[in-house]
């Protein structure tokens, strides 16, 4: 270690005051953090890439600073979508810490590291107050049956108003509309059940209408029209 003169021709003052950091909140323990393998956690965190054209939601599950589980989910822009396949790769068994100085490829999925670190070593996880924390495959859970991203997507036009065009529920097949032309409900298909149906050998037809369903008011309306056409 190098000091300047200046430091060398001060005295020496005992420094009294040491209180250490604060205690951060991880999986139902209170952590007073000090090193890279002092942080658990899991929880997510929204990227968007610099001329705000995309999105990313970055999901990590850390056990003792090592990221265990990674689910990118992107929105928005084609190019990143395929760095995400590299990004999930890139991602699992580094630190938290060597991941913040990676390359993730898109600056939405890297934007999202940042904001998911701030998250995790201040103690703001989902996990913070679960008991152990959640298990490897937690991550899994946000995506529900056939493993698929919630999605919404609405289109609307000032000249011929809204349509819904896929829900939490699923894809939307059809919008049933009043007596007023106003949205009362919605028939859908959730592409997660029906891809499922298929890979067990069901026949495609047969394994829409299992997949199908209705939201809302649908039964009552007054019209029924294909978002996608009409």
């Amino acid at each position: 270690m190098e000091y300047s003169s200046e430091i060398k021709e001060m005295c020496c003052v005992n420094k009294g005051a040491n209180h250490g950091p604060a205690p951060i909140p991880e999986e139902a323990k209170w952590v007073k953090a000090t090193e890279i393998k002092d942080i658990s956690g899991l929880t997510h965190g929204v990227g968007w890439c610099a001329p705000q054209q995309g999105a990313c939601k970055l999901t990590l599950n850390v056990k003792d600073g090592i990221i265990e589980e990674a689910l990118v989910e992107t929105l928005g822009c084609s190019g990143m979508t395929h760095s995400a396949a590299m990004a999930s790769e890139i991602l699992v068994g580094k630190t938290i810490l060597e991941a913040l100085n990676t390359d993730l490829v898109c600056d939405a999925i890297n934007t999202a590291m940042r904001e998911l670190f701030l998250q995790i070593v201040y103690g703001r996880t989902q996990s913070a107050f679960s008991e152990g924390g959640l298990p490897i495959g937690g991550g899994l859970e946000d995506l529900g049956k056939g493993k698929r991203s919630q999605v919404g997507t609405c289109y609307s036009t000032r000249i011929k108003g809204p349509r819904y065009l896929e829900l939490s529920e699923g894809y939307i097949t059809k919008i049933g509309l009043d007596e007023n032309d106003e949205i009362i409900g919605y028939e859908f298909v959730n592409l997660g059940k029906m891809m499922e149906n298929i890979k067990k050998g069901i026949e495609p037809m047969e394994a829409i209408k299992k997949a199908s369903g209705k939201y809302g008011r649908f039964d009552e309306a007054v019209k029924t029209i294909d978002p996608r056409v009409e």
